[in-house]
């Protein structure tokens, strides 16, 4: 093994080949995970020989003449797989002048790594409830690892990891703004809250079991943000859809304190959606390049001369369009359209994360109880969080700051 690859610091950049298999179907994942163990024990053996070739030469061959490097024969030895010691024949070299051994790098670089994360990660790759006991069940034909061993460990970890998520402490983070949404998970609806610092640094927050996305789970899980931290003294902005569960949540918890940004997107969606399908594309175009003005006059006059049409059409698109239209507009009146429109417009971030959660969730096909839910969507968004990149346009933040702090209601 390379010296510059032997401490667990250190990262092995995936291959090509095994990130084009990652990103395969789930049964080329299954796969890759029922011979997991198999292909890391021959790894292991193939960095030893080509350690001791490098010293001493091919098998029965002398590497040079000046050479007093020799094989020697092998060691019992072992490397863990899962936490678990797993044998392997360890080549041992001797210095012939000498009469010393000559310790191999790559094993004990090998002995300070596990592979337990691996697991993990694997079966959070799309591997179902079903097949788990399938991948479970190579481990113990491969190595004799206990199945019940290696399905306890996963559920600790994944306990575990929900523990730490809903104890994080917001004391010490800015945050800014919230996107609040929900997503169905097995028939429930999971109501997930993700935050974005003045740094511009995304944070999933928290996240609640509902039934319906109704107000009251809402303000708890609001509630319980600020018990861990959460500061809002001077103002807050909450993206959110046309929830009308969701918004009084945020007057509940926040009162004046939040501006409110209603997703444009949702908007547009919901308008076209009253029109016949020939009209809905120009429709949505129309509504678009309105909401694309850059000053809170203009694309609040167009928007107003859409209506106007549109009440000659369909009053019930019309009404649509006028409920909850200033709310849509919030960023355009904070004079931040331009700089932060593009992040802060819709509910497009969390969607996104929803999708990625999805990625870790969709192939569970037996879901049990609210605890398994709740360890999976810990699990899940967690992973996802790790692949967080910093805001669009983070640099214009401070001026939201400024926006929220000016927009406080003087008595506050």
């Amino acid at each position: 093994m390379d010296s510059q690859h032997s401490t667990e610091e250190e990262e092995t950049p995936t291959p090509e080949a095994l990130r084009d298999a990652l990103d395969g179907s789930p049964e080329t994942k299954l796969h890759l995970i029922q011979h997991h163990a198999n292909m890391a024990l021959l790894l292991a053996k193939q960095l030893l020989e080509e350690e001791v070739t490098g010293l001493a030469g091919e098998r029965y061959s002398r590497k040079s003449s000046g050479n007093s490097l020799r094989r020697w024969g092998t060691n019992p030895g072992s490397i863990r797989i899962d936490g678990e010691k797993v044998p392997i024949d360890v080549p041992r070299v001797r210095d012939t002048d000498t009469g010393e051994e000559r310790p191999l790098e790559s094993y004990q670089a090998m002995r300070r790594i596990g592979i337990g994360e691996d697991l993990l990660k694997a079966l959070m790759l799309g591997v179902s409830q079903e097949d788990y006991k399938q991948v479970a069940g190579q481990f113990v034909d491969g190595f004799g690892l206990s199945q019940s061993s290696v399905s306890r460990r996963f559920q600790e970890r994944a306990q575990q990891v929900l523990e730490e998520f809903e104890s994080r402490s917001l004391e010490d983070e800015d945050f800014l703004a919230l996107w609040i949404d929900g997503k169905r998970v097995a028939g429930e609806q999971m109501i997930v809250c993700m935050g974005v610092t003045e740094a511009g640094y995304k944070k999933v927050l928290g996240f609640t079991q509902a039934t319906t996305e109704r107000a009251e789970p809402v303000i708890e899980l609001l509630r319980d943000l600020i018990g861990r931290g959460l500061s809002f003294e001077e103002g807050i902005l909450c993206v959110i859809d046309g929830s009308k569960g969701l918004r009084k949540a945020v007057d509940e918890v926040f009162g004046d304190l939040a501006e409110v940004q209603r997703c444009q997107w949702h908007k547009r969606k919901n308008v076209v959606g009253y029109l016949p399908k020939a009209d809905q594309k120009a429709w949505r175009s129309r509504l678009q390049r309105a909401y694309q003005e850059t000053t809170y006059e203009a694309a609040k006059e167009r928007l107003t001369d859409l209506h106007a049409e549109l009440q000659q059409i369909n009053r019930t698109a019309a009404r649509s369009l006028q409920e909850g239209l200033e709310e849509s507009l919030t960023l355009h009146r904070l004079g931040l359209f331009d700089e932060l429109g593009k992040s802060l417009k819709t509910t497009n971030c969390i969607e996104s994360l929803m999708g990625d959660v999805d990625g870790y969730i969709d192939n569970v096909k037996r879901w049990h109880h609210s605890p398994q839910r709740h360890q999976w969507m810990a699990v899940a968004l967690m992973e996802a969080e790790d692949g967080f990149r910093r805001l669009d346009g983070y640099d214009d933040l401070p001026r939201l700051r400024k926006a929220l702090k000016e927009a406080v209601p003087d008595d506050e």
